[in-house]
């Protein structure tokens, strides 16, 4: 079975030679046909000349350039488009995955998992990294059921028909597992070696725990309502709408007893009173929502023509092509 190996490479100059001699390495031990694509995501140091002098020397290495960063999730996507393996193998171009770890990985695969995901049980990274990242897979496992310890790491494994059904875009690079498995596919996942960084530093911070937290609120939703998302904003509306109503009634009926005299309650001026402003913005928020989620679900119907929602693991048997010109109408 072919293996790509796709690496997205962005200022890892002195690493590159290292790393392109422990992946012949171990694919020439293990008997593997691998390709390494190389796609360097707009780096400013030596990373393309290195690419460039792999790629002339060794056949199985291609390389790709791009004009500037575009991210780690376009990089990935580049190199899944021209991967011709029946298995992607994804890593880090910093040394930190070891690549003597991917015949475990294939094994996992073997045993029926579609995506398997490394778990770097011990880092060898500083602390402003490693705690946003646990605080990160501790939301991604809680949110979305897909209980991985490592959401973040770059070592992983798939079945190249995982991509004819999940598109990257933005930083959903992270979460193929998650997009996977709400398709159907199966995860799994292996403790792996984690080295210490031999050169350069790391290019992600405290910070992106901000952005890999909406991120996840995009997942969730692409999983959850991605199909259905009046389901979501439309339920959001009825509850505003029903917050709005009942305080209406309640206004209402108050408004109506304070004008009997022999029950002697002071008179209700509406417009004097706070809940009437509380009313009607539940109201109109109500209506904002279920106009926006009526949108999203004509959006959702447009976009989802000759798409399937659904995904489908073998079949038995001889299934007949629909041919829609052999319908009739009773």
């Amino acid at each position: 079975m072919r293996l790509s190996a796709v690496i997205p490479v962005y200022n890892e100059a002195d690493s590159l030679r290292e790393l392109h001699r422990e992946l012949t390495e171990v694919a020439a031990a293990n008997g593997y046909p691998m390709e390494i694509i190389f796609v360097d995501d707009g780096s400013s140091d030596a990373s393309w000349e290195v690419e460039r002098e792999l790629a002339e020397s060794d056949p199985q290495v291609k390389a790709i350039r791009f004009r500037r960063n575009f991210g780690k999730a376009a990089a990935l996507d580049a190199g899944f488009r021209v991967a011709r393996g029946e298995l992607i193998m994804t890593l880090d171009a910093d040394l930190q995955d070891d690549p003597h770890e991917i015949p475990r990985f294939l094994e996992q695969i073997e045993k029926g998992f579609d995506v398997v995901s490394g778990y770097k049980q011990v880092r060898h990274d500083p602390w402003h990294k490693v705690l946003p990242s646990r605080i990160f897979n501790w939301m991604v496992s809680t949110l979305t059921g897909v209980r991985l310890h490592d959401h973040n790491c770059g070592m992983k494994c798939y079945r190249r028909e995982i991509f004819e059904e999940v598109r990257l875009y933005g930083e959903l690079h992270r979460f193929v597992p998650v997009l996977a498995s709400a398709r159907g596919w199966k995860i799994g996942e292996i403790v792996i070696q984690h080295r210490a960084r031999q050169h350069g530093q790391s290019k992600y911070g405290f910070f992106r725990i901000f952005k890999g937290f909406l991120d996840l609120l995009t997942v969730k939703f692409i999983t959850g309502f991605g199909q259905r998302p009046q389901h979501l904003l439309g339920g959001i509306g009825l509850a505003f709408f029903a917050f709005g109503g009942l305080g209406m009634t309640v206004l209402a009926i108050w408004w109506c007893l304070s004008r009997i005299p022999a029950l002697g309650l002071t008179p209700l001026n509406i417009h004097e009173t706070a809940m009437i402003f509380y009313v009607i913005t539940a109201l109109l928020l109500g209506t904002q929502f279920l106009m926006v989620g009526l949108l999203a679900e004509l959006i959702t119907a447009q976009n989802s023509r000759g798409q399937s929602p659904y995904s489908i693991s073998e079949t038995a048997g001889y299934l007949k092509p629909h041919d829609s010109s052999s319908d009739q109408s009773v």
